[in-house]
């Protein structure tokens, strides 16, 4: 079981910059390909973004390309999402997730292991 740790959500007005961490129990086959998904109320649970730890290639959903920056710390097995120039459709609890293989900007069904969430608020 791979687990992971979301951290640094909060409300923040538009425009404004956050940066998320997701802290992973291991980096492993299992775990080699991580992610962000976000899923706002009543709607469906959508990718955001992607890495693939051994080579450091990233994937973006369009809405947020030129916005969004996701990266890792290999030695803390830590991917961060940072998010800049943000808008309040931008709103939603935000997952990390994890999978082994195969790794682009994926549906979320496909992957293995998510974390808790953390809440992202953008205000008006």
């Amino acid at each position: 079981q791979v687990l992971l740790v979301e951290s640094g959500g909060g409300s923040v007005q538009a425009g404004g910059s956050l940066r998320l961490a997701c802290a992973a129990s291991e980096y492993s086959s299992r775990s080699n390909c991580m992610a962000w998904s976000r899923q706002a109320p009543e709607k469906e649970r959508e990718a955001v973004a992607t890495i693939y730890f051994a080579g450091g290639s990233t994937y973006y959903a369009d809405s947020v390309k030129g916005r969004f920056t996701i990266s890792q710390d290999n030695a803390k097995n830590t991917v961060y999402l940072q998010m800049n120039s943000l808008k309040p459709e931008d709103t939603a609890m935000y997952y990390c997730a994890a999978k082994g293989g195969y790794c682009r900007l994926l549906a979320p069904a496909y992957y293995n292991y998510w974390g808790q969430g953390t809440q992202v608020t953008v205000s008006s």
